[in-house]
């Protein structure tokens, strides 16, 4: 038996949606909207660029981090009240990254240039998610500024997956020559 599924509830066609535990509505063009959108769209340009790897390690790697941003977002669109029951980054998924960044980084060449990204499609790939991971920092400071229930730790992460991504960036990059 065949089961249609409905993938829209219309109810956000008028430019706003509710929070995790809210009821009020919000506009969809407001900052912590923004901020779940580049997060997603992060994790979307992680996937391609996960995708793109030719390496497991590294691959694997991505996939943990998407997971967590999921997470992330998750945190972020809870109200304040409810914020707490959605768990956002933690100094364990810190720990984590840092760990990630060390195996990957170890035995790549130290750096003598800039590095102008485009040498291979996933090493670009990683360059274009590690720039969209550095807007959602920025803008997730600016909303740190308007909701102090935001741990820092949140920000944290993104300043250090942009470093992950740029280590694996830097290995596609060895791997080509």
């Amino acid at each position: 038996m065949s089961r249609n599924l409905i993938f829209y509830t219309a109810r956000g066609d008028d430019g706003t949606t509710t929070r995790l535990g809210g009821r009020k509505r919000l506009r969809k063009d407001s900052l912590l909207m923004e901020v779940i959108g580049t997060v997603d769209e992060a994790s979307a340009a992680i996937g391609v660029a996960r995708a793109a790897l030719a390496e497991a390690e590294a691959r694997e790697c991505l996939h943990g981090v998407q997971e967590r941003l999921i997470r992330l977002m998750g945190h972020l669109s809870a109200t304040p009240e409810k914020r707490t029951k959605y768990r956002g980054m933690t100094a364990e998924d810190i720990a984590w990254l840092e760990t990630q960044i060390a195996a990957l980084g170890d035995g790549l060449p130290p750096l003598r240039e800039f590095v102008l990204p485009g040498s291979t499609p996933s090493e670009a790939a990683c360059h274009l998610a590690r720039t969209i991971v550095r807007r959602a920092e920025r803008r997730l400071l600016t909303l740190m500024a308007e909701e102090p229930s935001i741990d820092v730790e949140n920000l944290a992460f993104l300043n250090r997956l942009s470093s992950l991504l740029f280590v694996i960036a830097l290995r596609e990059r060895e791997a080509q020559r």
